[in-house]
């Protein structure tokens, strides 16, 4: 029976007055109940326009079709062929840029809740099912995994389990990459990170963090240690911070060091964080979102500002609802121009106020200085303007060629120049979602087997 309401079933959340004072997670998941009636509302469309929008073409009615009878192990399995990390993406994917985005509901009403259905049946199969890995015949060949975020973890979980010793190098200290450092919790609890990491110790997939790949050990070292092909999912980590903005200044930080030192440092955040009163946050994305969150939630005064309109910010729409609830203004068509500083401390920044022009490559209209200035006091200010490629690796790699944007030219089946090494996610694409980059990990497994088998 279909359910024909147009609007989809409310999430579940912490009140904004409790939730406001806390880093636990805001959505609180579907009951069973409710993910049934949400998932009776899809039409089952012949053409399957949501399974199109998906970056990975996850089999969208298949698994609601299970969710709406009740059977969630059945709606997991369907999810699990084509996802490693189902309650991630169910959490920090932007399904309404995606597979939502497609849904017929959209028509006359609000579309099915894709995501947060997702999230319920990796949930509910996280809390009845204990972790357990089948048993492989192990092949007696080792790959190495660089870096430990979507990509990497997705590309090590399959070939772990095809029989393939691998190993995990990870440059931090901490493992699961952008997932653990990069999201706070009250988005993306640690508990979910964990289970992923879990699952992989559990498939025998050794991580070795504090393990850089670079001019210390290259992969050429990794060749000679016994490996025979190499992935590379190491992300791009590397901030971009507009001109004009002093990074030298106490109290300017870039949204990566932000956020973890706020996401894994929480006991022992430096002075200028900890004491702030002012916190403005530039960027448009899920990072200033997360960002700006989070210093309200350490007490500041905070305020973010965009460049464009809200409506063309690649933030997730329940994020900004989110930061809207918390009484965090966001302040469109403004751009951070100048830092301000008295002995070496930020004082306050210089805004210029823009306007829209024409669209540019993305598609959006292009944000125009309009020459108008005004000035904004503050003690903070995190800059989340995106991220760029890192080069440890392709730089100290031979036989690794560029694309034209500085980012590890790789096919679609993560083949790079170099016989032997693969490359996948935002070391390839340049920062994208968590879907995507573990889509590429998991199409540079089945290759990596594949170039094994064939030697």
């Amino acid at each position: 029976m279909i359910n024909l309401v147009h609007e989809r079933t409310p999430m579940p959340e912490q009140s904004k007055d409790l939730r406001c004072k806390n880093f636990d997670e805001v959505a609180l998941g579907y009951t069973p109940l409710e993910a049934v009636g949400e998932a009776m509302r899809c039409l089952n469309c012949r053409e399957k326009p949501c399974v199109a929008g998906c970056p990975i073409h996850q089999q969208i009615p298949e698994f609601l079709a299970r969710v709406a009878e009740g059977d969630f192990d059945g709606a997991y399995d369907v999810i699990t062929q084509r996802s490693s990390l189902p309650a991630v993406c169910g959490r920090v994917c932007p399904q309404e840029q995606q597979c939502e985005k497609n849904c017929a509901h959209v028509r006359k009403g609000e579309a099915v809740a894709i995501g947060r259905l997702e999230r319920f049946v990796a949930d509910w199969h996280d809390a009845h099912t204990p972790i357990s890995v089948p048993e492989v015949e192990k092949k007696g060949k080792k790959v190495a995994v660089i870096g430990s975020g979507p990509a990497g973890i997705a590309c090590a979980g399959d070939l772990a389990a095809l029989g393939y010793e691998v190993t995990v190098f990870e440059k931090l200290t901490y493992a699961g990459g952008i997932l653990t450092y990069g999201i706070p919790t009250f988005v993306l609890p640690r508990s979910v990170v964990d289970r992923a990491l879990k699952t992989l110790w559990a498939q025998g997939v050794e991580i070795v963090t504090g393990a850089p790949v670079d001019g210390a050990r290259t992969v050429d070292d990794l060749f000679a240690a016994g490996y025979q092909a190499v992935f590379v999912g190491n992300g791009a980590d590397v901030p971009q911070v507009p001109p004009g903005l002093d990074t030298t200044l106490a109290g300017v930080w870039t949204a990566n060091d932000y956020l973890t030192q706020v996401n894994l440092h929480s006991g022992e955040l430096p002075e200028s964080i900890r004491a702030a009163k002012r916190v403005l946050v530039v960027g448009g994305g899920n990072v200033a979102v997360d960002a700006v969150r989070c210093a309200r939630r350490l007490g500041a005064e905070t305020i973010m500002v965009y460049r464009r309109t809200i409506a063309e910010a690649p933030a997730r729409r329940d994020e900004i609802a989110h930061t809207y609830e918390e009484d965090i203004p966001i302040r469109e068509l403004t751009n951070p121009v100048a830092c301000y500083g008295e002995n070496g401390v930020l004082t306050g920044v210089k805004c210029e106020k823009m306007a829209l022009g024409e669209p540019d490559a993305s598609g959006r209209r292009r944000p125009v200085g309009t020459g108008e200035f005004f000035d904004v006091p503050c003690d903070n200010l995190v800059i989340a303007t995106g991220t760029s490629y890192s080069e440890e690796v392709v730089d100290t790699t031979t036989g690794i060629q560029k694309d034209r944007w500085g980012g590890i030219a790789a096919g679609e089946d993560g083949q790079t120049s170099r016989p032997g090494v693969f490359a996948g996610g935002d070391a390839v694409t340049g920062p994208k979602t968590v879907v995507q980059a573990m889509g590429a990990g998991k199409r540079a497994a089945v290759s990596i087997d594949k170039y094994l088998s064939e030697r």
